[in-house]
């Protein structure tokens, strides 16, 4: 169970080079319930077909996945609810899902200009952002790298420093193997990849992704002004000092630590129970941060 666990947040923590302005493509809509609608389709992306999912109306929320996984395995749950008030789109990075690789490493600083990129082509000129894990660590690197994008923030378990994890997750992550990555996540892959064969370049891009991370340096952390929820489980792999030296250095940020383990209280796949019910998921207290109105900083 421990080592399910362990491996399911090296490979939930994720996600390259060019430019773009190429229109969307594959695009569909069809009605979901009485006022819902669902688009999704392509857009290049710095050199990807970046796939895309955009359901419900209203302001923008953008969700980032985390490492080796989908729109579907870590944010099915909270999707359709959220969408009842916002306009929810959900992507997925390089190498992850339906989006194709472009023969380079990740990088966190990649994946945010691959977002913003994605926005422009979407015609979105600002966004809140929830990032989940490694797209956690993204929405951070948004904030930092493209500020005018970015309302507010909510970075769910995410990594900024490498003392925010146990000393002994760097060597599971050096001595990471496809063969240990939870079948969920597998099978979510497997669902939606056009080429099955890519598992193993996500797996392994993830991987040396986190070998090789990078503490954020503290005066770039310490510089974003949006408004930041910082959520980890009380369970997470992420430990409860990280989240707060985090909620300590961004100004205007607010913590919450929540029963559970890594990803538990947005239903990630792997962390749904017999017992699983919708009134465990932190949706409310998202949208209460977001409804809420905030003082400007500077």
């Amino acid at each position: 169970m421990r080592k399910t666990m362990i491996y399911l947040v090296l490979i939930i923590f994720t996600l390259s080079s060019c430019n773009t302005q190429t229109e969307n493509t594959d695009k569909s809509m069809t009605a979901i319930g009485d006022s819902l609608t669902f688009r999704n389709g392509y857009s290049e992306v710095n050199g990807l077909k970046m796939y895309y999912e955009i359901q419900g109306q209203g302001k923008p929320l953008v969700l980032i996945h985390g490492g080796g996984s989908t729109i579907q395995t870590n944010f099915e749950k909270i999707i359709p609810i959220l969408a009842k008030h916002r306009q929810v789109i959900a992507l997925e990075l390089q190498a992850h899902g339906r989006t194709n690789d472009r023969n380079a490493d990740l990088t966190f600083e990649q994946d945010a200009d691959d977002v913003a990129a994605l926005l422009k082509n979407l015609k979105i000129d600002k966004a809140d952002f929830f990032g989940f894990s490694n797209g956690g660590t993204t929405t951070l690197q948004i904030a930092i790298r493209h500020p005018e994008l970015v309302d507010k923030i909510i970075l769910g378990s995410a990594l900024a420093k490498r003392n925010g994890v146990p000393d002994w997750f760097w060597g599971f992550m050096a001595n990471a193997k496809l063969g240990n990555m939870p079948e969920l996540l597998k099978v979510g892959y497997k669902k939606v990849a056009a080429d099955t064969n890519g598992l193993q370049v996500m797996h392994d891009r993830d991987a040396k992704r986190m070998v090789n991370f990078k503490d954020i340096p503290d005066e770039q952390i310490k510089s974003i002004k949006a408004p930041a929820l910082i959520i980890i489980g009380d369970k997470d792999i992420i430990t409860p000092e990280h989240a707060i030296e985090l909620h300590r250095q961004i100004a205007n940020s607010e913590l919450a630590i929540i029963p559970g383990g890594h990803g538990q209280y947005i239903g990630e796949v792997t962390t749904i129970t017999p017992d699983f019910k919708e009134s465990d998921l932190v949706v409310p207290m998202i949208q209460k941060f977001l409804d809420k109105k905030t003082a400007v900083w500077f």
